[in-house]
């Protein structure tokens, strides 16, 4: 029964093919808008339209729900694509495809979960996430708000100091505690959607870069059915997917970009190159430079891909807890944020001043702007202290 079940299913789409159409939707539906989303902070609805009418939104949700079937692999792949033509844009999208993994990875055992799954395939839900809080300090794992349940029901309320595109996304997983008497970080999540919420905005949007991401705090109400509270704990959805995948699909939307800049100063070198035939210029030394820096970026992110995606096709949950493992993707992130402002800067150096201006064909402002925003994602340094907490108690070997 099982085989025949899958025989009718329909197979993954190549990923060759795949990235070429997310490629002309770059070019035709991304790329155009980019600066205007930069420039007035707005969400990249040009974007989305067509990222929904290729049904994209559903990508990682298994095809027995009626989605695309994509691995985690190819999941980076769409983003770094994305990445080439507006972060912000890939920002979204990663930041979606994090949250319908916690849904995938979670709660698909779940009735009200496996339908939604469907439900969001068919009608391109956008996911959005409250994982921060008011008076937490930034700590993804720790709630001060609780989540009430009685008679089958459930109410929250909570105070989120950033909601990236909370007021455009059609279902928001909010992290709390899982009753009042919890302890902070004995956490769950709940699937709030539009119809269940009630959102007040409590600051603005006014930032250097990822201006798109429309990402505002809000105070968050919302009752609804028991069922949308995932039924696993945040502290194993953080461990297997929250976490590791965020860094994954980040580090790859950042690669994109980096890869975006160095291609305009190539384009510099080749018109220098133009003008002095059978001479090399010293702009190319430059660029050869910023290529191993990039090279770097992509080794890293292939290395602790392809760790994260074995871990997962093993299904071993205890694999996701070792400190080595969750070193290793501490460090995807802090390499990776830090090394696309490098490539970023390099180009721009290679680009010179036309780099440098806002009404240039190779202009670098939007990338150097977001590229600065990477490393303030799950701050840093606060990254690397919990490297080094854990170097500490790693033994030997």
């Amino acid at each position: 029964m099982n085989v025949a079940r899958r025989a009718i299913l329909p197979a993954p789409p190549d990923s060759r093919a795949l990235l070429e159409r997310v490629h002309a939707i770059g070019r035709e539906a991304v790329a155009p808008h980019a600066d205007a989303v930069d420039r007035d902070a707005r969400f990249p609805h040009e974007a989305f339209a067509a990222l929904k009418a290729e049904k994209l939104l559903g990508a990682y949700v298994p095809a027995e729900c009626g989605g695309m079937g994509l691995d985690v692999s190819q999941v980076a792949q769409v983003c770094e694509a994305l990445g080439h033509h507006c972060a912000s844009t890939a920002m979204i999208f990663a930041m979606h495809q994090i949250q319908v993994a916690c849904i995938v990875h979670h709660a698909l055992d779940a009735p009200f979960f496996r339908d939604y799954a469907r439900e969001l395939v068919a009608r391109q839900y956008l996911l959005a996430s409250a994982t921060t809080e008011l008076g937490v300090g930034g700590d993804a794992r720790s709630s001060v708000c609780a989540v009430k349940v009685e008679d089958g029901r459930f109410t929250l309320e909570k105070q989120a100091p950033v909601i990236s595109y909370g007021a455009t996304a059609d279902a928001i997983l909010v992290t709390c505690r899982r009753s009042e008497d919890a302890a902070r970080s004995d956490q769950v999540q709940v699937l709030v959607r539009r119809q269940d919420c009630a959102l007040r905005q409590l600051s603005q949007w006014d930032t250097l870069g990822f201006r798109g991401t429309c990402s505002p705090g809000f105070e968050v109400k919302s009752a609804g059915d028991a069922a949308q509270i995932l039924p696993a704990p945040y502290a194993e959805i953080h461990a297997r997917t929250q976490h590791p995948f965020a860094h994954v699909v980040w580090a790859s939307l950042w690669v994109g970009l980096a890869t975006d800049a160095l291609n305009r100063a190539r384009g510099a070198v080749r018109s220098e190159a133009r003008k002095t035939p059978g001479t090399i210029p010293l702009s190319a030394t430059r660029l050869a430079e910023a290529d191993l820096v990039l090279d770097t970026m992509r080794g890293t992110l292939a290395s602790t891909l392809a760790e994260y995606a074995r871990l997962l096709a093993q299904a071993d949950p205890d694999a996701f807890g070792d400190y080595r493992f969750v070193v290793r993707m501490n460090n995807l992130k802090l390499t990776a944020s830090q090394l696309v402002v490098d490539v970023v800067g390099r180009a721009m150096v290679i680009c010179g001043i036309a780099g440098y201006r806002n009404d240039s064909k190779l202009s670098l402002g939007r990338h150097l702007r977001d590229a600065t925003g990477a490393g303030l994602m799950v701050n840093n340094d606060r990254i690397l202290g919990q490297n080094a907490t854990m170097q500490v108690a790693l033994r030997e070997g």
